[in-house]
C-alpha cells in the first residue's frame, strides 16, 4: 500500500499528542471472511490505571483529486468498511479518518 501523502504529518502529530503508535500500517485480517484490512495507522495512549489503555486507528486521506464527491465516496466507504471489521477483530479500537482542513472546511 502506498502511503499517503499525509501520513507522516499525521503520525508526527499523534505521537507529538502523547500517543505511542503501534502499527504502521495496521494490517487486520478476518479470516471467515477472508478479507484484509489495512488501516494508515494504529496507536496506543494511556490514559488512567482505572480506564487502562485507549486504542485508536487512523485512516490517512490527502483529496487531491479534482472530484471532492469521488474522494468522499472512497474514504466514507473504506471508513465504514474499516470501522465493520474493527467493531469484529478488535471492538476496543475507535477509528478516525484524517483529512486536510481545506477538505473539512469545504
Amino acid at each position: 500500500m502506498a502511503k499517503d501523502i499525509y501520513h507522516d504529518i499525521v503520525k508526527n502529530a499523534v505521537i507529538k499528542d502523547g500517543w505511542e503508535v503501534t502499527h504502521d500500517p495496521m494490517t487486520l485480517l478476518d479470516k471467515p471472511l477472508k478479507i484484509d484490512y489495512e488501516i494508515d495507522l494504529g496507536a496506543e495512549k494511556f490514559i488512567a490505571a482505572e480506564r487502562g489503555t485507549e486504542k485508536i486507528a487512523i485512516e490517512i486521506k490527502s483529496f487531491l483529486r479534482a472530484s471532492l464527491g469521488h474522494e468522499f465516496h472512497a474514504a466514507f466507504g473504506q471508513y465504514l468498511i474499516y470501522s465493520e471489521g474493527l467493531k469484529t477483530l478488535e471492538p476496543d479500537r475507535k477509528l478516525y479518518l484524517a483529512i486536510p482542513e481545506y477538505t473539512y472546511s469545504r
